[in-house]
């Protein structure tokens, strides 16, 4: 007689995946906070920094672009989505997430270690763009892969809330990639512009290592080892996409059209608020670092909410939020004094952990539920790194609106309008919140 080894029962296999969806949203916090603590403290820099340094000869182009090579990152993000979504789909999302984190860190070391213009010449903006386009390249599969491997672990009910884990450590990237320069204004200028800018880049090479160590104990998610196990991988699944999925495609990529006011107020208000506003560069530094930590508490709560009420509502509910902010916002700092930024402070907080934070944390689980599993990595990457596009440019496209007669109000309308086709093709898309993870996105396909 041979023993047979008894199937788990579904206290075990209960069990098993919750731990599977802690380990995977830890992991994602813990990751997402790295690879975008990396990405965003060249943004920061580029606000702060990168004009004197690398572009000195520009004039008053010189601030355009340096801000434009935040931008260029997100030209490469769509081909990192779909390299990154093809081999997630194909051979699974643990070893992508590995790679990309790696990819990563090694760019963002480098940037530290790069030479200034007054240095070697024009090879300096020129490796720095290069070292920007692999950090792109990187970041095309991170959220996405995260998100989606979160989001497949976590029960049916609650997968809006382990997925928006991802999310806060995205949001806690961007905390740390602003604090962590503000103990660097107490250095002397000399010190500042020639060393003490490039601290927080050689710092990536810890937070890499540790992000690395985290991300090598998880699991792939049960719903794409059984994908595997029924022969349901597609050879090539972009074009599975295109020919079965066009619709979805179109509608995420338009409500992925709001992630321009991360940007918008992260890197354009900063810039904007010192030069223009006359705001003490800590204290601009000191705003983002708080609108973001309360957004990093306040987004699994949203979250929550969705797994209850629908994505749906809240979705389009925050992206109207969104339109009025912009407009009080923007008015409040290109209206405001140096002594008096209460206004600033208020209104700034309550569109970034208010109203952004309601459409930013629902995504992470929303637009991977739009595709089946054998195209999720690569639907939501693709899909997301083109609306991402806009993001990515949005603070060159703001300064240029901005102009030297400062106008704010152009600013608003432009993103209100980009924040508006968000919702409307919210609106338009399917709620499945209530949906079952296997059966997602195969019913109704477009």
């Amino acid at each position: 007689m041979f023993s047979k080894t008894a199937p788990p029962t579904t206290a075990t296999r209960t069990e098993k995946q919750r731990r599977n969806a802690r380990n995977a949203a830890v992991s994602g916090f813990a990751g997402s906070a790295l690879e975008y603590y990396d990405f965003f403290i060249f943004a920061t820099a580029a606000a702060l920094y990168l004009k004197d340094l690398y572009f000195p000869d520009a004039g008053v182009a010189g601030q355009l672009f340096s801000l434009a090579t935040i931008g260029v990152a997100y030209i490469t993000r769509p081909l990192g989505a779909v390299l990154w979504g093809h081999l997630g789909d194909k051979i699974g999302r643990k070893n992508v997430l590995i790679a990309v984190l790696l990819l990563m860190g090694i760019a963002t070391f480098l940037v530290g270690l790069v030479p200034t213009y007054g240095q070697i010449g024009v090879w300096a903006p020129v490796i720095l763009v290069v070292l920007r386009l692999a950090q792109g390249l990187s970041a095309g599969g991170e959220s996405p892969g995260s998100s989606a491997l979160s989001m497949e672990h976590a029960p049916d009910h609650r997968r809006a809330f382990f997925s928006s884990w991802t999310m806060s450590g995205v949001t806690f990237g961007i905390v740390l990639s602003s604090a962590v320069f503000i103990p660097l204004q107490l250095l002397p200028e000399d010190a500042l512009m020639s060393w003490g800018w490039r601290i927080p880049f050689l710092l990536s090479a810890v937070v890499t290592v540790v992000a690395l160590l985290l991300r090598r104990s998880l699991d792939e998610p049960e719903v794409f080892v059984e994908t595997k196990v029924e022969a349901q991988v597609v050879k090539v699944p972009i074009l599975e996409l295109l020919r079965r999925h066009p619709r979805t495609m179109v509608l995420v990529t338009g409500m992925s059209l709001f992630t321009m006011v991360n940007t918008m107020i992260n890197v354009f208000t900063l810039s904007y608020g010192t030069r223009v506003s006359g705001i003490p560069r800590d204290e601009m530094l000191l705003f983002i670092t708080v609108a973001n930590l309360v957004a990093v508490l306040a987004l699994p709560l949203w979250a929550h909410l969705s797994d209850k009420v629908g994505r749906k509502p809240l979705f389009i509910t925050g992206t109207v939020l969104q339109v009025i902010l912009i407009f009080a916002f923007l008015r409040a700092l290109a209206t405001g004094s140096p002594e008096n930024t209460w206004w600033v402070w208020i209104l700034g907080i309550l569109l970034v952990a208010g109203a952004y934070s309601m459409t930013n944390a629902i995504y992470p689980a929303y637009f991977p539920e739009q595709f089946p599993a054998n195209v999720r990595y690569s639907g939501m990457a693709i899909s997301l790194m083109i609306g991402l596009l806009l993001a990515g440019f949005t603070p060159a496209i703001a300064a240029g609106i901005s102009g030297t007669e400062h106008n704010w109000f152009g600013v608003a309308l432009f993103s209100s309008i980009c924040v508006a086709i968000s919702g409307i093709c919210a609106a338009l898309s399917r709620e499945t919140f209530r949906t079952p993870t296997e059966q997602l996105g195969q019913r109704h396909r477009s």
